[in-house]
C-alpha cells in the first residue's frame, strides 16, 4: 500500500508533494520487511521412515496410532516404478514388498522407536516370505533405510534384540538401501481405520492395536 501511494505522489507536479513522498521512500527503507518481521521460516523437522513385513493395511494400522506420527502411506518398495501396482505385486515377481511410509516428528518419537514398535508389535520378524495368512516376497520383512544413520540404528537394533534373545527363531529382516516408495491405490489408504470390521482387519490387525496399547501405553495416541 505505501509503495503505491509514493508513486501516487512522485506523480503530483508540486514540490510539496515530492517532498513528502521522498520522506515516506525513507521512512519505508526503516521498516522491516514482510518476511522479516515474520521471523525466519521454521525448518522442517519431520522425518520419514520406510518399513515392510506385513499387509500394508495392518502395519499403517499401527503406526498411525503411534504419538509423533503425523502421516502413514501404504505403498510398495524394492522394485521399479513402472511395477508398483498392487495386482502386479500380488505375483511376487516384482521385487517390491508390501510397504509403509512413516512421517514423523522426531522431537516426539524416534527412529529407534518406531523400529522397537515395527520389531515388537507390528510384524512377526522370524516369519520369512510371509506373515500370518499372506505368503510371498512381497510380505518379507524389509527395513528400507534412507541415509546411513538409519541403516546404523536399524542394524543396532537387530543386533540388540538377538542379543536379548527376544524372539524364539532367529530375526530375518533385511536393512536394505530405500531406491523409492510408491503409494497403493487409494483403496489401500488408511483401509482399517475405514474398515475396522473387515473380517481380515478383526482378525489379523485389531489384536496389534491393543497389543501396541499394553506394550507401548506412553506412545499410544488417544
Amino acid at each position: 500500500m505505501l509503495r503505491f501511494f509514493v508513486e501516487a505522489m512522485m506523480n503530483v507536479p508540486t514540490p510539496l508533494a515530492r517532498v513528502a513522498a521522498a520522506f515516506l521512500v525513507v521512512c519505508s527503507s526503516l521498516l522491516p520487511s514482510a518476511a522479516h518481521a515474520a521471523g525466519p521460516a521454521a525448518p522442517n523437522r519431520t522425518q520419514t521412515a520406510v518399513l515392510a513385513g506385513v499387509c500394508f493395511w495392518g502395519m499403517e494400522s499401527v503406526f498411525e496410532h503411534v504419538r509423533g506420527v503425523t502421516a502413514v502411506v501404504s505403498g510398495f518398495s524394492g522394485g521399479s516404478k513402472d511395477t508398483a501396482h498392487y495386482e502386479d505385486v500380488s505375483t511376487g515377481n516384482t521385487g517390491h514388498a508390501e510397504s509403509v511410509e512413516i512421517t514423523f516428528d522426531p522431537a516426539v518419537v524416534s527412529y529407534a522407536t518406531l523400529l522397537d514398535v515395527f520389531f515388537r508389535v507390528a510384524h512377526d520378524p522370524t516369519e520369512l516370505n510371509y506373515q500370518g495368512p499372506d505368503s510371498g516376497t512381497q510380505y518379507r520383512s524389509v527395513v528400507f533405510y534412507a541415509n546411513p544413520a538409519q541403516q546404523r540404528v536399524a542394524e543396532a537394533a537387530i543386533a540388540r534384540l538377538t542379543a536379548e534373545k527376544a524372539f524364539a527363531a532367529p530375526i530375518v529382516t533385511q536393512v536394505v538401501a530405500l531406491r523409492g516408495f510408491y503409494p497403493a491405490e487409494a483403496y489401500h489408504q488408511h483401509f482399517a481405520a475405514l474398515h475396522p470390521y473387515y473380517p481380515y482387519i478383526l482378525i489379523n490387525d485389531a489384536p496389534k492395536i491393543a497389543a501396541l496399547r499394553a506394550r507401548f501405553p506412553h506412545l499410544t495416541k488417544a
